[in-house]
């Protein structure tokens, strides 16, 4: 009785929050289910018939999610997932309640399996409650630092977590990443791991807003023959030899296509080639966290290659909109890995380029923006034709942009539809806009872009 209860309320609640476009119903409904019967998730996810994965890390959870999610329905599953993002215990709640009918059952299924993007910090307490048979860890950066504090703080969260499991979960982990791969001592059974083989798209040097310079184990200052991207690479520690270990997923060949990726993985001797519609060194890491994610669940090669090409971008993540004869590209950029990572992506295009950025200072940004100072944004300087710049914080970045060497041509812009009217009217027809906005203010241009082009709110989309 309370279980069904605690679904209907949240049922109604979801319908209530869209009916007066509060939200996509994405945590509301999950508060009033779990205020009602506490143990809801718990009950509703021990109902599905191929059990849970959890995917976690600072970066590409929602991508990587969302792969997965593509791939497994290739296989025939009926993948149940917060796929609007909404990754504490709540947003989990929310989905489970929605995939439920009024009896308090699941309707998926024995096909079913809940595919849940966690936040770093809530993921031991989402897996008590799921009891997930696979946990696949992205990746860990500085992120809200006003909440979480640095980055071995969380890797102590998830080094204890991973020694409580039981030894049936596995774990994924990206061998390429220093803390996430120290997981594996930590780990009651053995690990699989996903890395990055092909080395040609390495950055040079390891980054200066690199997160993880020293060795888990003993301190010392890592070495890299290879850095891919901020401290993701090829690393190994000379004092105590803890050192990369050769994946079990791994990427040998990495090709920028008109619309994405070409990748050849080899995923434990089997090959998959996969085209991805997504760019970036980074979203080549997310196919293998989506990949290892699914070999971890026994699916088949061909039904991998399949889901990562049917996928398309998750909302915010590349998303693209066409607007009065030009596209607008929209790029989540809420830390400092991730926001490099998303430049580098913008450079990559050719001629003069037209750039809209917001940053905001909600709680779910982090209320600390200091981040902002470790992103190289003097890579757009003698690049950009226009930069508009708008958010609560729109002037912070405006100094930035000022010291990067881009100053005279920055237009700061109050109201959110304002600012992307304004940086649309710079751009010629069948040109691109490229926005970048931190994690509330993409919520909000997401909407306004969806809006104009005729598309619906992100919670409204096919959910791949």
């Amino acid at each position: 009785m309370r279980r069904n209860l605690a679904i209907a309320g949240a049922k109604s609640a979801a319908a209530l929050s869209r009916r007066f476009r509060l939200g996509g119903g994405t945590a509301l409904p999950g508060l009033v289910a779990e205020r009602i019967d506490p143990r809801v998730v718990a009950e509703l996810a021990s109902q599905l018939g191929r059990g849970s994965v959890l995917i976690t890390g600072t970066n590409g959870k929602t991508t990587t999610a969302r792969l997965l999610r593509s791939i497994l329905r290739e296989a025939g599953l009926r993948p149940v997932s917060n796929r609007e993002g909404s990754n504490l215990m709540r947003g989990v709640a929310a989905a489970l309640t929605e995939a439920a009918g009024w009896n308090g059952a699941l309707t998926a299924g024995r096909n079913s399996i809940g595919v849940f993007e966690v936040d770093e910090a809530t993921m031991p307490l989402v897996a008590r409650a799921v009891k997930p048979s696979v946990v696949v860890f992205t990746n860990l950066f500085r992120d809200q630092l006003d909440r979480y504090g640095e980055v071995e703080a969380v890797a102590e969260v998830w080094r204890k977590a991973a020694a409580e499991f039981p030894a049936e979960v596995t774990l994924v982990i990206n061998a390429d990443d220093p803390s996430v791969s120290s997981l594996r001592f930590s780990a009651r059974d053995e690990v699989l791991g996903y890395g990055l083989d092909d080395t040609t798209v390495a950055g040079g040097e390891i980054e200066h807003a690199a997160d993880a310079r020293w060795c888990t184990r003993c301190g010392a200052e890592l070495e890299y023959s290879a850095a891919i991207y901020a401290h993701i690479g090829h690393w190994r520690c000379s004092s105590c030899g803890n050192i990369r270990i050769q994946p079990d997923v791994s990427c040998t060949r990495v090709e920028t296509t008109t619309d994405g990726l070409a990748l050849t993985i080899d995923a434990k001797g089997k090959l998959v080639d996969a085209n991805v519609k997504l760019a970036g060194a980074y979203n080549a890491y997310n196919a293998l966290a989506a990949t290892a994610g699914a070999l971890a669940l026994g699916i088949e090669p061909g039904k991998i290659e399949a889901g990562l090409a049917a996928s398309t971008a998750a909302f915010g993540r590349q998303e693209r909109f066409v607007i009065e004869g030009r596209e607008v590209q929209v790029l989540l950029a809420k830390n400092p890995a991730g926001a490099n990572q998303a430049l580098r992506t913008v450079i990559a295009e050719p001629g003069p380029l037209d750039i809209a950025i917001f940053l905001n200072d909600d709680i779910a940004d982090g209320r600390d923006i200091s981040w902002i100072w470790d992103v190289d944004f003097e890579m757009l300087a003698g690049r950009a034709r226009s930069v508009t710049v708008s958010g609560r914080r729109a002037w912070d970045m405006a100094l930035r942009l000022k010291y990067a060497g881009l100053g005279a041509g920055v237009e700061v812009a109050g109201r959110s539809e304002n600012a992307l009217r304004r940086a649309l009217r710079g751009v010629p027809e069948g040109g691109r806009l490229f926005v970048l906005p931190t994690y509330t203010a993409m919520l909000e241009v997401r909407d306004i872009l969806g809006k104009w082009a005729g598309r619906g709110r992100f919670w409204e989309g096919d959910g791949r």
